[in-house]
């Protein structure tokens, strides 16, 4: 039986390489493109939503999409472990699926996995990823992803040593690692992760060269996914086997009071 898709921001640099992949899978088919001006009673059409929006747009599309029983797949950064804190419960009470990918790049998924498992190993540990200068939001869902890992890796062995991060020049810390944005022409994008110790110094760096040959596995393999999942997904990682063993961050309680939408906006804007 074909999957017929919904797929919002489907005009965007990232919505244009799943809407290729969709037409070149068996067993998909978009129904709608919606972008910034449509309405989401457009999601009515869908077995499952695909939303590569912007931040701000994304958590309404995600809960449209929940709110009409409907599976949702987010490739939409700016997704961190507090953010989705605040929809889980909502897709818990709909017994629908909400699969969240921070990158759809097996080697990134690879390079956090590799931060994760040697976090433990070293005192200093910061993050500086660059993209180009359309990025809209900082930091990327990419550093925020593997900034939680590394937090959950490290439970046991506690926060990095971070100095002088009162500074405002030191970054921005997400669960206690100091992350850098660069925005500037001329790079796709691009993560290091630097670990430190005494006397020794560990890089791992990935580049995304081609987005769409880079991101087309990885759209595959989430596609299958979200349309049978149920409950919150998060990352690549949980889907295939890469080999390595992944710490799961601690599930964030949602804030009670207020409205969600309004919550998320301001989680991302941090």
């Amino acid at each position: 039986m074909t999957t017929r898709v919904a797929l919002v921001g489907g005009t965007g640099k990232l919505g244009s390489i799943i809407a290729g992949v969709i037409a070149a899978t068996e067993g998909f088919e978009t129904v709608a493109v919606l972008g910034s001006a449509s309405d989401l009673a457009e999601l009515d059409a869908a077995d499952l939503v695909v939303d590569a929006s912007t931040p701000a747009v994304s958590i309404d599309v995600v809960r449209a999409a929940i709110e009409r029983g409907k599976n949702v797949l987010v490739g939409t950064s700016g997704w961190s472990a507090e953010r989705i804190a605040l929809v889980r419960p909502m897709v818990d009470a709909a017994g629908t699926g909400a699969v969240f990918i921070p990158n759809f790049s097996l080697g990134s998924v690879i390079g956090s996995a590799l931060a994760a498992a040697s976090a433990p190993f070293f005192p200093s540990i910061e993050i500086v990823e660059t993209h180009r200068e359309t990025k809209v939001d900082s930091p990327s869902g990419t550093a925020v992803r593997t900034a939680e890992l590394i937090a959950a890796a490290r439970s046991e062995a506690g926060p990095v040593e971070a100095p002088h991060v009162d500074q405002r020049a030191r970054g921005q810390q997400i669960a206690s690692i100091p992350v850098h944005s660069l925005r500037r022409p001329g790079v796709v994008a691009r993560q290091e992760t630097i670990l430190s110790g005494p006397g020794e110094s560990l890089m791992i760096v990935h580049d995304t060269i081609d987005p769409a040959a880079a991101y087309a596995p990885g759209i595959r393999v989430a596609l299958a996914a979200a349309r049978d999942a149920s409950g919150v997904v998060v990352g690549l990682d949980s889907m295939i086997d890469i080999g390595i063993r992944m710490p799961q961050p601690a599930r964030t309680a949602p804030v009670a009071d207020g409205d969600a939408s309004d919550q998320a906006a301001a989680a991302t804007a941090r």
